[in-house]
């Protein structure tokens, strides 16, 4: 079949107010570029004129400012699932301009089939190739792509000249069934590959193709700091403890960790630890430090959603295939972040959190309990499911005016059923075999900064009794001492002294 090649003013004329659209990618790998430039620039000129334009837009998870950055400062979007991550979409969030509803990833695709979203109109698609019949090799992310080309009316490609067709054997591409007909997922390792190198889809949905040259644009982090290093060496310090032990097996587990300069201090601190074995990952997303992992040796395979590269990375990637062509393995969202799997691989799952309280709670999203930061993500589909799940984040924030160690989470996304082990700057709390009090110990002494403990310490002893002895009247004094002045160090528990 001949596809036709248009332009992206093209391609957005057809989208119209109030349609729904799906994108390839995760994060910004494999995320389209073009056309929802084009779309924002088409609700700007309506909005200029008095109409309104907005549109539904799901992914796999944040994307770039291609896309939620300019949609956003257009005021284009009407509904947005299920992870973000840029300031312009966050404005319009906590604002209430835009609806985003928080979705675990593993669930967006499934829920998207079972109706629970409605119908959807165009899946964009980025594409390194595309061959007459359909057969589409995708970019350096997948996400929910699968799905939403099978559930959409009509599909746009943008085929990236930048893209190298050697990323064919690099993705696992996978659709479920829905129950009652859903088997086992056939994953046994890391690196078992149980589906197709390409995206099949319906040619005759095709209604354009917009050509493209760029690569993915991740920022790079800043460099490792103090604080991130102490996290790093301390997660580092538990895992070669646990090793020690005989509580990790000698051929290790594969691992899982999320995005940002802690992740990267401890991947960092793995590839320098003597005593650990080189592992495999079963992750959602790999950064730099992996492809830094897998050159030293200490990191043997990588299952993924994404490679989220930094440009020279990417290009680094991209000019050594031979080398790392076997090494990494590109699956969709439902299947990289999929409990049954993460549960029978025993991942080892790594995240971070804006907060944690005394015994164990863990907020992800929301700071100060009201303002959405990025999203859920993935945390929960690897921390309720791992091997052992591990929470790490600085102890205090802002040159020390807020604790990120507080009586009570401002909001809970992960309950301490879920949270196995807390990490920050101060050290280390294991929280497993630890009743609420002896958790509430462990953390206070080892994670809490020290300007901090007096008063967490006063905190625990005006419980009202109970198994969970918090004080309901006194849980938000930290956030509301900040509202109030600025400052965390100036709660006063005193007042609700018995």
């Amino acid at each position: 079949m001949a596809f036709n090649y248009i332009t992206r003013e093209e391609a957005a004329e057809m989208i119209q107010h109030g349609n729904t659209l799906g994108l390839s990618g995760f994060t910004a790998p494999g995320t389209p570029k073009s056309i929802t430039e084009a779309v924002a620039e088409k609700a700007l000129k309506a909005h200029e004129a008095g109409e309104e334009f907005k549109i539904n837009l799901f992914t796999g998870a944040s994307t770039n400012d291609h896309v939620d950055g300019i949609l956003s400062r257009n005021n284009a979007l009407n509904m947005r699932a299920p992870y973000q991550n840029l300031p312009d979409l966050r404005k319009r969030i906590n604002a209430h301009d835009c609806h985003y509803f928080d979705r675990h990833l593993s669930e967006m695709a499934q829920e998207m089939r079972y109706g629970f979203y409605g119908k959807m109109d165009y899946a964009i698609i980025e594409a390194a190739d595309i061959t007459p019949d359909g057969e589409v090799l995708l970019g350096c992310g997948v996400g929910n792509i699968p799905t939403y080309a099978m559930m959409a009316d009509k599909i746009f490609i943008e085929l990236n000249e930048a893209l190298p067709k050697r990323l064919y054997g690099m993705h696992d591409v996978v659709l479920l069934q829905d129950p009652p007909r859903r088997r086992e997922i056939p994953i046994y390792a890391a690196n078992d590959r149980i589906g197709s190198p390409i995206l099949k889809i319906d040619p005759s949905k095709v209604v354009g193709i917009v050509k493209t040259n760029s690569l993915d644009g991740v920022k790079s982090f800043s460099a490792v700091d103090e604080t991130s290093s102490k996290i790093g060496a301390n997660v580092v310090d538990f895992l070669v403890s646990e090793y020690r032990c005989g509580r990790i097996p000698r051929e290790f587990l594969p691992l899982q960790s999320g995005v940002g300069n802690v992740a990267n201090a401890v991947l960092y601190g793995l590839g320098e630890s003597k005593e650990l074995p080189s592992f495999m990952m079963y992750t959602e997303v790999i950064q730099d430090a992996v492809l830094e992992l897998m050159k030293k040796g200490k990191c043997t395979f990588a299952s993924t959603c994404s490679m989220t590269f930094t440009d020279d990375t990417e290009r680094d990637l991209f000019s050594n295939m031979e080398f790392f062509h076997d090494k990494i393995l590109m699956r969709p969202a439902e299947i990289s972040n999929n409990p049954e799997v993460i549960r029978r691989l025993g991942v080892i799952a790594m995240n971070t959190a804006l907060e944690a309280d005394i015994f164990g709670a863990v907020n992800s999203t929301h700071v100060l309990g009201t303002k959405m930061m990025n999203g859920i993500g993935g945390s929960g589909d690897f921390t309720r499911n791992a091997y052992i799940s591990i929470f790490s984040c600085p102890s205090v924030s802002k040159g020390g005016l807020i604790s990120n160690i507080v009586p009570m989470v401002a909001h809970a996304d992960h309950s301490e059923h879920s949270v196995d082990v807390l990490v920050t700057d101060q050290g280390i709390a294991d929280l497993r075999h630890k009743d609420p009090v002896e958790r509430a110990e462990a953390i206070i002494e080892n994670c809490a900064h020290p300007d901090y403990r007096p008063l967490l310490r006063e905190y625990l002893k005006l419980g009202r009794g109970g198994q969970t002895p918090h004080s309901l009247e006194a849980a938000f004094a930290f956030h509301t001492a900040f509202s109030e002045t600025g400052d965390m160090r100036n709660a006063d528990f005193s007042r609700y002294a018995k």
